[in-house]
Parts: C-alpha cells; sequence; structure tokens
C-alpha cells in the first residue's frame, strides 16, 4: 500500500528535509537504483518517529534500503585541488577538513597563506604531497592533479641545472653597468639552465642583458645572434660597444656590402653565391636568411644562441620558423627576447616556447585544447586557462618587467643609436653628390681667391642640402623597416622627422598597419594640433605621433609616450632638446628612451657631428638656462659606431650657436679622431669624410 503524509504523521518541511538528505546521499553513493527516494539514515529517523509502524509497510514502499552497518562503512570524500600559483609554488584548494589539514602541517615543506587560504608547498615537492595525501586514512580524498602539460613543464623546471655561479665569469666593465633588475635578469636566465625567454618591456635593455648573458659563456663562444633585419648593425655595435673583442671578429649577414663600414665590422653579403662563412665570435643574421642557411646552421652546431624579438616566429607556417625552431633546440643555451610575447594570443607563444623546451611543449593539440579555446577564426585562436598559462611559464621559462616595475632604478633619459641598413640601389645617388662634395672641398683648398671660395662655400652649401633631402629619401624604406619591430612592441611613441617626404611616408606607413595616430606639421591649424594632442593623450588606442622636428617639437605636452624616434636630424641641437622634451617634462611618469635612426654615409655622417660641436654653446631653452647632453661613459674610449646612455644637465655658460660655415672650415680639417670624444657632447660615432 501506499503511505500518505498523514501516516507519517511527519510535516511537510520535515518530509522536504528528509528527502534532500535521501538524495544527497544516494547521489553520493552513486546508486544504480532509480527508484531510491530516501537513505538508511531518513529510514532510521521514519523509525525512531513512527515507532509503530509495520514491517510490512517498509517492504512495499519500493525503496532501496541503507542500513546503519552499511553507512559506517561509507567514508567522508574530501576534493584537494592542485594548481600553479602565481609565484612560482603550488598551492591546494579544498574545504575545510580536519584530517586534510592535520596532513599538511606535517608536511616541512609546506605553509599556510591566510591571506589567500591556501595551503603552499615548493615544486619540488610535488610528488611527496601527492603521495601523503593519497594515504590519507580516515577520509575518501579525491585528488585532481596538475595539468599533465603544466606538470610537465614544472618537472623539467626542477630538472635544469642551476647556473648562477657562472654569473661571476661576467667581465666586471659590463657586470658594473647593468641596473640591478638587468642583473635580476641574467641570473634568471642562468637559474633556468641557460635557456629561458626575456620579456621586459621595451626600452628596459633586453639586448645588453643577452649580452651580458653571453659574457658568462666565454668558452662556448662563438655566438650566433638572429634578429630581424633592421637590427643588425645595431647589436653589432651594441656588441662592440660593451664586449672587448675586435671589430672583424663580429661578423653580420646583409643583403649588399654597401657603406663604409666605419665600424670595422666582417660584412658579408647574403646573396654570395656558395658557403657563406660565419666564423666571427659574434654572427649576426636576419630571420629572413635563417631558410636559406639552415643546413650550414645545424652542422656549425653554435652552442649559443639569442633570438632578438622572437615573436618574428609566432607563425608556425611561416618559413623563418621552420628553419630557426631546430636551431634554437639543437644549442645548447638559448636566450629569447621579445617586449611582446603574445601572452593575450596563447597559440603565438607556443612556437617560442617548443623551441625552448621541446620535450615538455611536443603536442599543439595539448596545448592549443588547454589554453587556445573560444576562439571565433580557428580551434586555436582563442584564451583559455589564462592564469594557468601565465603563471606557468613565469614559473619556468619567462621574466618580464615592465617599466613601471623599475622605475626607480631607470635614468631620467636615455638616449640610444640605432644603425639602419641602407640599400646599394638607394646610395648611388648619395655616394655621387658625396664624390663632388669631395671634389669642391679640394678646390676650396687650392683657391687664393677670396672670390672663387666663397663661390665654391656657396656650391659646397648646396651639395649639402641636396645630400639632406636624399639621405631622406634613402633613409624612407630602412625606417619603415625598423618602425615593424616599434608596431609590434604596442607602445606609444612619438616619431620625429624634418622633410615633407619622410613625415608622409612614415605618416602613411603607419594608416596602412592600421596604426591609429596623430600628424603635426607646419600646416596643422593651432585648433587641430590641440585636439590631436588631446587624443594622443588620452586615448589608448592612439598609439603613435607623427611629427616635425620644427612644428611638433614645441608647445605639445605628449607626456602619453615615453618613447621617442628621431628618423632625421636637426643641425641645430637645441631643436634635439626641444622635441625629446614633448615627452620629457612635468607629467611624465616614466623613463624616457630616445632612439636616433641613423645611416652612414649619408647626411648623418655630417648633422652629428655639427650637433656634437654646437653643444658647447648651445642657445638658451625655454627655462632661461643653457643645457647639454651629459654622455655616460661606458668604457673607457669611443669608437666610431657606438651606443650610450646618457642624461640631460643644466650648464650655466651661454654663448652662440655655431654657424654652418664654422662647421664647414671643420669639415676641411683632417678627419676627427676617434678619442677627441668631449664630456657633454653627444656620442661621437660618425667621422666625417676627409
Amino acid at each position: 500500500m501506499e503511505l500518505g503524509d498523514d501516516d507519517w504523521n511527519f510535516s511537510q518541511e520535515e518530509l522536504d528535509t528528509l528527502e534532500r538528505d535521501a538524495l544527497r546521499i544516494v547521489a553520493e553513493r552513486k546508486s544504480s537504483s532509480a527508484t531510491a527516494s530516501i537513505s538508511s539514515s531518513s529510514q532510521e529517523s521514519y523509525f525512531n518517529k513512527v515507532p509503530n509502524l509495520p514491517p510490512s509497510s517498509i517492504r512495499n514502499t519500493q525503496v532501496g534500503v541503507i542500513t546503519a552497518k552499511d553507512n559506517a562503512k561509507e567514508l567522508q570524500k574530501v576534493c584537494i585541488k592542485l594548481i600553479l600559483h602565481s609565484s612560482g609554488k603550488i598551492a591546494a584548494k579544498f574545504t575545510y577538513n580536519e584530517i586534510v589539514v592535520s596532513a599538511f602541517r606535517s608536511m616541512p615543506q609546506a605553509w599556510w597563506s591566510g591571506k589567500e587560504r591556501l595551503w603552499m608547498f615548493p615544486m619540488s615537492s610535488l610528488s611527496s604531497v601527492e603521495k601523503i595525501l593519497s594515504e590519507i586514512k580516515g577520509i575518501s580524498v579525491e585528488l585532481e592533479k596538475l595539468d599533465p602539460l603544466v606538470h610537465r613543464a614544472i618537472v623539467a623546471a626542477s630538472a635544469v641545472p642551476d647556473l648562477r655561479d657562472l654569473y661571476d665569469r661576467m667581465p666586471s666593465s659590463v657586470e658594473s653597468k647593468l641596473l640591478p633588475f638587468q642583473r635580476d635578469g641574467v641570473k634568471f636566465v642562468l637559474q633556468h639552465g641557460g635557456r629561458a625567454l626575456l620579456a621586459d618591456e621595451m626600452g628596459l635593455g633586453k639586448t645588453l642583458q643577452a649580452i651580458a648573458f653571453a659574457a658568462c659563456f666565454r668558452d662556448s663562444w662563438p655566438v650566433l645572434v638572429i634578429t630581424p633585419s633592421s637590427l643588425r648593425l645595431q647589436w653589432a655595435s651594441m656588441i662592440k660597444e660593451w664586449l672587448s673583442i675586435p671589430s672583424n671578429e663580429i661578423l653580420v649577414v646583409l643583403s649588399q656590402c654597401s657603406g663604409s663600414n666605419k665600424g670595422g665590422f666582417t660584412i658579408v653579403p647574403s646573396s654570395s653565391k656558395g658557403t657563406i662563412p660565419l666564423d666571427g665570435l659574434f654572427n649576426i643574421i636576419s630571420y629572413d636568411v635563417v631558410p636559406k642557411l639552415q643546413h650550414m646552421l645545424m652542422n656549425l652546431n653554435f652552442k649559443i644562441v639569442i633570438a632578438d624579438e622572437s615573436h618574428y616566429l609566432k607563425n608556425a607556417q611561416a618559413k623563418r620558423t621552420i628553419a630557426s625552431i631546430p636551431v634554437l633546440q639543437k644549442a645548447q643555451y638559448v636566450m629569447l627576447l621579445s617586449g611582446t610575447p603574445a601572452l593575450s594570443r596563447p597559440i603565438e607563444l607556443f612556437k617560442q616556447l617548443e623551441a625552448l623546451h621541446p620535450d615538455v611543449y611536443k603536442n599543439v593539440r595539448e596545448y592549443g585544447e588547454r589554453y587556445c579555446k573560444g576562439g571565433f577564426f580557428g580551434l586555436y585562436q582563442g584564451a583559455s586557462n589564462h592564469d594557468e598559462l601565465h603563471n606557468m611559464i613565469k614559473a619556468t621559462t619567462m621574466i618580464r618587467r615592465l617599466k613601471k616595475d623599475v622605475l626607480s632604478e631607470l635614468p631620467v633619459k636615455r638616449r640610444q643609436q640605432v644603425f639602419l641598413d641602407i640599400a646599394e640601389k638607394d646610395m648611388r645617388q648619395i655616394n655621387a653628390l658625396f664624390r663632388e662634395l669631395e671634389i669642391v672641398k679640394t678646390k676650396i683648398k687650392a683657391c687664393a681667391s677670396k672670390e672663387d671660395v666663397d663661390k665654391l662655400k656657396f656650391s659646397e652649401k648646396n651639395l649639402i642640402n641636396k645630400i639632406y633631402n636624399d639621405s631622406a629619401e634613402a633613409k624612407i624604406p630602412a625606417v619603415k623597416d625598423y618602425l615593424e619591430t616599434v608596431i609590434e612592441a604596442g607602445c606609444k611613441f612619438l616619431i620625429f622627422a624634418h622633410h615633407q617626404s619622410m613625415i608622409e611616408a612614415i605618416h602613411e606607413y603607419l594608416l596602412k598597419k592600421k596604426v591609429r595616430c596623430i600628424r603635426i606639421d607646419g600646416g596643422t591649424t593651432p585648433s587641430l594640433r590641440h585636439a590631436m594632442v588631446s587624443d594622443f593623450q588620452e586615448k589608448d588606442d592612439i598609439k603613435a605621433a607623427v611629427l616635425s622636428i620644427k612644428a611638433g617639437g614645441v608647445g605639445l605636452t605628449l607626456t602619453a609616450a615615453s618613447t621617442v624616434f628621431f628618423a632625421e636630424l636637426s643641425w641645430t641641437p637645441g631643436d634635439i632638446i626641444q622635441a625629446e622634451d614633448r615627452a620629457h617634462r612635468i607629467g611624465q611618469v616614466s623613463s624616457v628612451n630616445v632612439y636616433f635612426l641613423l645611416a652612414n654615409d649619408t647626411v648623418d655622417d655630417i648633422i652629428w657631428d655639427v650637433v656634437q660641436s654646437k653643444l658647447e654653446n648651445l642657445g638658451q631653452m625655454l627655462d632661461g638656462q643653457e643645457n647639454t647632453l651629459q654622455v655616460s661613459e661606458s668604457q673607457g674610449s669611443s669608437s666610431p659606431m657606438k651606443q650610450k646612455r646618457f642624461d640631460l644637465q643644466p650648464r650655466s655658460s651661454l654663448g652662440k650657436q655655431k654657424t654652418l660655415d664654422s662647421f664647414m672650415k671643420r669639415c676641411q680639417s683632417p678627419v676627427v679622431t676617434e678619442n677627441s670624444d668631449v664630456e657633454g657632447h653627444l656620442p661621437k660615432f660618425k667621422i666625417p669624410r676627409s
């Protein structure tokens, strides 16, 4: 027979409670009986409350009865989830249970984080902790272990040798110039077996840290450097500046051997037929040439490989990626550098991680299923388990610092020279003009009449102006090539130029690359200037300001950017400082990095020397004081192609700027020697033609 509510003598509320308890217990036991609706504990309660209930009535309820004896055998279940914490430690999450807590308290390697309410322990204790938790008595432990990929990454990171003892092998001339966070960067890579990703924000000296890292392995040289084509000469100059090795031991593979190679590097054309000899102590090549040299690179067995702007390897189907990954995997020590490691699109990280640890990241499907779900344009275009991925690579292979994190360690302003590689076809006209200039200068020396000298000087000035104009045209392709790297960095920046052709080319290039930007030159009205400045300062998606040195160099506050580029130079150093100070002024909360994009055998050879000569007598600035540029020497002597850091310092003396005429007299004198650098000048690296 069926039992009604009145037969049980229970209230509706009591019946509801009993029903919920029954369903919960049945679900935990995963009973195969679909008709069970009440548990043994519920039955026992019913029997206590209805002592006269006939036994026959119980049998007719069609309920699976669980006896008190059976219930005693049922152990309490506790779920424990292991996760990788952002600190690099392992954390355990579970609902409070006294037995589990006691187990963790018995582990000398575990501790309680009261703030996050987590039990923590080091990666090295993972195996022992898993064993202890699985053997806990008195409860049923359901242990959710780390994802297999995360587990492999942790095990691999724990197994690599700690090479921090090699830090002491770094030359003191290099180590003493590193900032504290840069020393930490080098030590991080050494601690992780010499294979790591340095992902510092642009302007924090990734190149210098990589050079310092390579200096710790002097016995393992030669070194291979793979970099975007626009940065090859930049790397050569930095290596020459920081390491005491002969210039001819720095080999650079270029598309052509144009220019005078004032740095004295060994230049090899990539278009050479046959084998390209990579026999320098440092060998610098571009990503584009790796497919051509892959077989030779594999046979040469470079032990140390540095891959600059390693996000160039994000496309798994690209030829440069396919060719570069085996070279990186074969090397004993690998340092990847990228200010934009693509954390927002995890699939772009896979090839870089595979290059560092092929035994860990060996299955793109496994990685994609875990971290790349949710995209609209393909299976692996989304992002999932983002925090876990970030914590994993941070704990095992990546170090990343932002400017805001290390601001107290940075100088207020730093300037660097970036050397562009100009195509030979673009240099023909400039070379012809320089030859003509040499002839005019020779005639001036031999001329006896003042009238004839004045005429020749006029011709000389016209030739220099022509070289100035043609140099802008010749540099445009190289400037655009360099800007591709800047755009990848994703930072806000200012870029100054003088000629309309250069300004127009830069502006069109940014628009083509879908980079939102403002443009201010001589034709921009005051009201429009104000609106553009406000947009640049307030809108994060406006990444660039294309500015005329004259029109955009004064009266603007553009402190939303802390990176400044000069695609061209001005004859007047005051214009340069004024332009820099659009970003370096009150309201700027970050260190300002200034980059001069220079090319040998162009007007840059002349202007840099003129600017240097004028600095001793620089005109009065906005604040009523004359300013000069204080050079911070990194080595005892200067070099023709040198990159230095220097800060803005006030000078009390005032004087008139030297004129172009006075420069022309200097230009007719013998070549300036390398060691004639004077403290307070811009770094001298350019040598005028004799």
